[in-house]
């Protein structure tokens, strides 16, 4: 069975949890541990789960929020949907849906 995995971002949780509630306060805590972003930059860090992040960052958050990465990190399984059979089986994966457009050459 192919899994698809996802993850759940916990950084803004973890700020407030720690009574932060400016994302411009991570700006000079960041500067402070080598790490440096625009106010931009932070802001989007805060509110969207990053696709791609560099092991300092990582590392500087986890210093200032005093956690863990897997604390900033939840992994979680996206899609576990199988196909079954008539008479229950499971039988690995539902396939992709793919959308099919039809052309009708020209002249006709």
């Amino acid at each position: 069975m192919i899994k698809k995995m996802g993850y759940r971002w916990n950084l803004r949780k973890l700020m407030a949890d720690r009574e932060m509630f400016q994302t411009t306060d991570l700006v000079p805590m960041l500067a402070e541990r080598g790490v440096t972003l625009s106010r931009e930059q932070v802001y989007r860090l805060v509110t969207q789960p990053p696709q791609r992040m560099s092991m300092d960052t990582l590392a500087a958050l986890c210093d200032i929020l005093g956690c863990q990465p897997n604390d900033l990190i939840e992994v979680q399984v996206v899609n576990q949907e199988v196909r079954k059979t008539a008479g229950g089986e499971t039988h690995g994966p539902l396939p992709a849906v793919r959308r099919t457009s039809i052309r009708r050459p020209e002249g006709l």
